[in-house]
């Protein structure tokens, strides 16, 4: 399996492939923004727009691929436009495949993610997700620090309201350790 880091004109020669990936992850009940059934022409566009922040230098994504044609995973890290702030980002968009799922390829990805944010000197990354998923036990595992929930952030594919937890990690040499619990 390859994880490769598109450009911005990759990343929207493979809109239809990733577009595919959303709606997996969207129809497996992934809160990942958007409400079932996910029409594939708006997860498409949903990925061209993407690939403008992309090749603005405002987002970098990783695809994890088997064979062309055939992706199984992704992921982003939302790097901040602010001058105050360019020492973190946000990892959005954490995808595995279904067929795909208990191979390691989330912790691959997440790895990747956070050793090139570390390479590019940022000292913190954050994110949100569903409280209860199960990318909770992934992040918690790889290290990330929860700080509190909020309740009813964001509707999952069926349109309820779920709560959000949000989780930050710090990075490199001025990484200091998650208080003990």
């Amino acid at each position: 399996m390859n994880i490769t880091r598109p450009d911005g004109t990759r990343l929207l020669a493979q809109a239809g492939e990733l577009a595919d990936l959303l709606a997996d992850a969207v129809d497996g009940g992934a809160s990942v923004g958007f409400l079932a059934p996910l029409d594939r022409a708006q997860a498409v566009a949903w990925w061209r727009e993407r690939s403008v922040a992309v090749a603005e230098g405002r987002l970098v994504v990783w695809v994890a691929h088997e064979e062309p044609g055939r992706v199984l995973g992704t992921v982003s890290l939302a790097l901040p436009d602010r001058p105050n702030s360019r020492h973190r980002a946000e990892l959005v968009k954490l995808m595995v495949h279904r067929t795909a799922r208990g191979r390691g390829l989330g912790r691959r990805l997440l790895t990747v993610a956070e050793e090139e944010a570390a390479a590019r000197g940022l000292t913190l990354l954050h994110l949100d997700t569903e409280t209860g998923s199960p990318a909770e036990r992934l992040y918690r595992s790889a290290g990330w620090t929860p700080v509190g929930a909020i309740p009813d952030y964001a509707a999952d594919p069926g349109g309820t309201l779920r709560p959000t937890t949000v989780y930050y990690k710090r990075l490199g040499a001025g990484a200091v350790p998650p208080p003990a619990r």
